[in-house]
């Protein structure tokens, strides 16, 4: 993987609702192009990355007006899945911060307006679909599981709403030990541990609602991220996308601190479970 600044991307990164009416510099578009060829994870995954062109208006998006480009994470639906979806895609949504390109995470598109921009239903796109993203159940076929908008975030003349919402929801975060399991504290973790779930509270999440959960072995050797049991959220259909994307932070983060590591991702209580072996 090219050699990225992964902190600042993380801590630079803020979901953006209101574009600039223009396209990502061809100089650009081609950077992400070759970031997503060579782009490995260290785990095996059937997810696909598409970038997409549409048009300046809300029928995408649906509550506010699409830039010229965006990207689209493409998987199954079963848990794995749809996990895997997060952390691939989060590697994508960093780089893009990098170059200084505004993202956000999108779960309820229009589903018939992203088939007519970019086909990829393939033999299901006659099946019976819901009219938003891709639904809460299981459905045949690969679906894109969630889009992001590329572009350059619109400051000028930002309406109250939006400036609150970037206040409130976009990168306020609970520490470390709120999220630890099993008697674990902060003051125990090895510094390269702490370093690397530090990045990983800090994930993005539906309404910024930070559902995590740490386990952490007594040796420290083994380090699992999940959502608790049972865990729904109210609006969002999918928090193991969040799952993923919590992951990825947490694994870029052991990255930085040159650690390697085994990652493995399993379904377990109808949730999907991170392990890291370090």
């Amino acid at each position: 993987m090219q050699k990225i600044d992964w902190e600042s991307a993380i801590n630079a990164r803020r979901s953006t609702r209101v574009y600039q009416e223009r396209a990502v510099e061809e100089s650009k578009m081609d950077l992400l192009k070759g970031f997503i060829g060579d782009l490995r994870v260290p785990f095996e995954h059937g997810v696909k990355v598409r970038l997409f062109k549409t048009n300046p208006d809300k029928r995408l998006y649906t509550v506010f007006r699409a830039p010229p480009d965006g990207a689209a994470f493409l998987s199954e639906t079963d848990v794995r899945s749809i996990s895997a979806a997060g952390f691939v895609g989060e590697t994508l949504v960093l780089y893009a911060t990098s170059l200084g390109l505004s993202t956000c995470w999108y779960g309820h598109y229009s589903l018939a307006e992203l088939e007519s921009i970019m086909p990829h239903l393939g033999p299901h796109a006659s099946s019976p679909m819901p009219r938003w993203g891709y639904g809460s159940n299981t459905l045949q076929g690969v679906r894109a599981i969630c889009i992001t908008p590329l572009g350059y975030a619109e400051t000028k003349g930002l309406r109250f709403p939006d400036r609150l919402t970037g206040m409130l929801f976009s990168h306020r975060r609970k520490p470390v030990g709120a999220f630890l399991e099993g008697g674990m504290t902060e003051e125990r973790l090895p510094a390269g541990l702490l370093y690397a779930l530090d990045l990983a509270r800090k994930a993005p999440s539906a309404v910024n609602s930070q559902f995590w959960r740490f386990g952490v072995s007594p040796d420290f050797k083994v380090v699992s991220i999940s959502r608790p049991v049972g865990y729904r959220h109210m609006k969002w259909e999918h928090p193991d996308v969040d799952i993923g994307i919590c992951a990825c932070h947490f694994w870029l983060g052991l990255l930085m601190s040159n650690v390697g590591c085994d990652v493995s991702l399993t379904e377990e209580q109808g949730r999907a479970v991170w392990r890291f072996q370090p």
